[in-house]
This record gives structure tokens, sequence and C-alpha cells, in this order.
């Protein structure tokens, strides 16, 4: 697949040829998926939590005797049935996280990159470098580009002036290569891929 290549000002720098084997994959929903499924159990905190019958600050004495009241047998007032009593069962803090093979992800990942090079959703540019922190100049090219809810993937290494200057841009994200991930990238309406971000993820998922 040969794509062009444009400059962050617009201008043309050629073209680059992308590996079908890393953009041409046929997208399937199903592992999708179970990739961003994996992904945000993952990145779930896991800290709820809830009182026990055992953690409530009620006294632990018997409330009323356990015959003769014509009423149901009670202990103390920490018991579930009660108001401000514990919680039976309830949540405790643990991992949601749970194991997806290798083989998945990287497919997920191959297949997330192809659905926006498919769509026409994906743009190569030159590089993602700046001279100088310019957040209104990368906002105007951002602007001209027509690009609204944007993630930018670099090389090994995202450019200290272009992070800068993206950082108070609404809509604009910027990933090194290695944070590639495929919430992030179905999750915007446009992909971004410097020529050393194409040369990145190509070794990487080859």
């Amino acid at each position: 697949m040969k794509l062009d290549v444009i400059k962050l000002d617009g201008g043309e720098a050629g073209t680059v040829d992308l590996g079908d084997e890393v953009f041409g994959v046929e997208p399937r929903a199903d592992i999708l998926h179970r990739v961003v499924r994996w992904q945000r159990a993952r990145a779930q905190a896991g800290t709820h939590k809830v009182k026990t019958r055992s953690e409530t600050s009620y006294s632990t004495k018997k409330i009323y005797r356990q015959k003769g009241t014509g009423g149901a047998r009670h202990g103390d007032r920490n018991a579930p049935i009660f108001r401000k009593g514990g919680t039976y069962k309830g949540p405790t803090p643990r991992s949601h996280a749970h194991d997806l093979p290798k083989k998945i992800r990287k497919l997920g990942l191959k297949m997330a990159l192809s659905d926006k090079a498919r769509d026409g959703k994906l743009v190569i540019i030159e590089s993602a470098a700046l001279e100088e922190v310019k957040t209104k100049a990368l906002a105007k090219h951002v602007a001209d580009r027509g690009w609204r809810k944007v993630l930018v993937i670099d090389g090994a290494e995202v450019d200290g002036n272009f992070a800068r200057a993206a950082a108070n841009i609404a809509g604009l994200d910027v990933l090194p290569s290695v944070g590639a991930n495929v919430y992030d990238i179905l999750n915007r309406d446009t992909l971004v891929l410097t020529k050393a971000g194409v040369e990145a993820l190509e070794a990487r998922l080859k």
C-alpha cells in the first residue's frame, strides 16, 4: 500500500510504502473487542470497597433477648438487614486485569492500524518536530488539515517541543510508537503517523 507523505504545514514530501502485513489486515470486530476489553480491564483501579458487618461502628451487644419478643431473632445492629449495617458480599479491592495472548494483542493492533488505513483516516507526515514551542502555530496547522479528534504517533521518542505545544490543544494527543494501542487508535477520528512512527510500528509488528 502506497500513501502520500505530507509536511506538517501541508506541503508534499513524497510517498511511503506501507506493508500489507501490518496495514493491510482485514479487521475483525471480535478481535478488536477482546483487545479493548483487556486494555480497559488493566486500566481499572479496582479500589472499590464497602464495610462488612465486622467493620461497621455499631455496638456488638445483642439488641434484645433471643426469645419471647414475637419478632425475628437478631444479634447486633451490624447485620446487613439494618440501616447502616454492614454490606453482605460487597466489592473489595482487586485487580480486574485478565490475560490475553500476545498474538491476539499484536493482531488487534495490526487490525486497528489497517482499519484506519482502509477508511482513509490514516495520514503520514514527514516528522513531528518543531524548532520552538508554538502552540498557536501548531493549532493552526491542525485546523488547516481539518483534524478534530486526532492521535499522532511518532517514533521511539516524541519531539519535546511538539509534545509541549500539543499539550494545550483540545482533541490532539501524542504518543511514541511504543505507546501505540488499540483503544487510543480506535477512539480517534484521524490517525497521524510520522515516517519514523511507521518504521517503528512495522519493526514492532512484523
